[in-house]
């Protein structure tokens, strides 16, 4: 979802200026593609376009035929990027198919007032599609539960199949089943757009927004010092706020926080990071981490025991019980240490919690895969 940042506002501009477009979805991959189903992509009858659906080799094959496709309704289009006939199609030869749902505005425009509305909201939603037959391009969206713009014969497979991906956060295709025909429905769960939470407004802040801003995600920025956290600063974060003493006493924050947020501390204030950390600290986050040194982050915890109350004989067990949610030092290990460098590392730990991943290079799991042997080998005996 978090691609809608950069989709979005051309179909803002589309919507008022009355524009005719073009939605390509990735419905389906085989084989190798650089872009997984959900990825969409806007072409406008202008020529203007935002989104991918490929690694950049495809694209402009489609925008150029996307109207020509779609003259009589929603199409389902394959294109391969293997080679066919002694060519590779599109300049591509990536060895896999990448199936689209193309459609014109009648039918996308429902959709992307859907997502743009949950987008804006950071909730979870789900929809359901068809993908072929007459019914192509009718959905249902869920959790709304109105269903009238859906034709009879297929609105129980719809509404089910859209309950389904959404009470179980997967997306899936499967085929319906109706007195007339047998259709395809692509379900799709379509998670929160993630958020980070910044607490700290100093320079070092700004490369973590600029990057995080490139990957879609909500950002907050919080700080107490007024001439720190200003929109000059940060004009690429979503919101901004000069948090009052009594704020940080509180952990009243301006922004709800959800369990599916990152929130990073780096105010550099032993104040501030202990008072705010110890309101995170009460949340269940996706990622919470702090910046500095080990020695910096066990002080502001013994600050918090002390707070607290906690029994002397007890403090051992609840820092190493804090120290278990926390990553402090943040970052992953890759090198350097510019603001910017930071950043990336800060992100990449962040980016590597949220999809449970390995962190370690897709080399180097091609390998513990058994997949030995040079990519190029066939080429180099022919």
């Amino acid at each position: 979802m978090s691609d809608l940042v950069h989709l979005l506002p051309l179909w803002e501009d589309l919507r008022k200026a009355g524009t005719e477009y073009v939605l390509a979805t990735v419905v389906a991959v085989e084989g190798s593609g650089y872009r997984k189903p959900g990825a969409r992509m806007i072409i406008s009858a202008d020529g203007r376009r935002a989104g991918t659906v490929s690694g950049g080799c495809l694209e402009g094959e489609v925008a150029r035929k996307a109207f020509w496709h779609t003259e009589n309704g929603p199409t389902l289009r394959r294109y391969s990027t293997a080679s066919e006939d002694g060519e590779v199609p599109f300049g591509m030869g990536c060895g896999g198919i990448i199936h689209l749902l193309l459609e014109r505005s009648d039918t996308a425009d429902p959709l992307l007032r859907w997502l743009a509305a949950n987008f804006a909201q950071r909730l979870p939603s789900a929809v359901a599609t068809i993908l072929e037959g007459e019914w192509i391009g009718q959905r249902a969206f869920w959790p709304s539960k109105s269903l009238d713009n859906i034709q009879s014969p297929i609105a129980a497979g719809l509404s089910h199949a859209v309950q389904q991906s959404f009470d179980s956060g997967s997306s899936f295709s499967q085929q319906i089943q109706t007195d007339l025909q047998i259709a395809t429905v692509r379900a799709e769960w379509i998670a929160p757009r993630p958020g980070l939470f910044i607490f700290g407004a100093g320079d070092d802040a700004i490369p973590l927004v600029r990057q995080a801003r490139q990957l879609g995600w909500y950002i907050a920025v919080a700080d107490g010092r007024t001439h720190l956290a200003t929109r000059t600063r940060f004009p690429e974060a979503d919101d901004l706020f000069v948090l009052s003493p009594e704020a940080f006493q509180s952990g009243d924050f301006p922004a709800e926080i959800l369990s599916t947020d990152a929130a990073v501390l780096m105010t550099h204030s032993l104040q501030q990071d202990t008072q705010v950390l110890g309101h995170l600290l009460r949340k269940d986050l996706a990622y919470l981490g702090i910046l500095g040194p080990p020695h910096r982050t066990s002080e502001i915890l013994l600050t918090l025991a002390a707070n607290l109350n906690v029994p002397v004989a007890q403090i051992d067990r609840y820092i190493e019980t804090w120290m278990a949610r926390l990553h402090g030092p943040m970052g992953l290990d890759l090198g350097g240490d510019t603001p910017a460098e930071i950043a990336l590392s800060i992100l990449a730990e962040i980016q590597l919690n949220r999809n449970r991943a390995s962190g370690i290079s897709l080399r180097e799991k091609r390998r513990l895969r058994g997949e030995s042997g040079s990519p190029h080998y066939h080429l180099l005996k022919s």
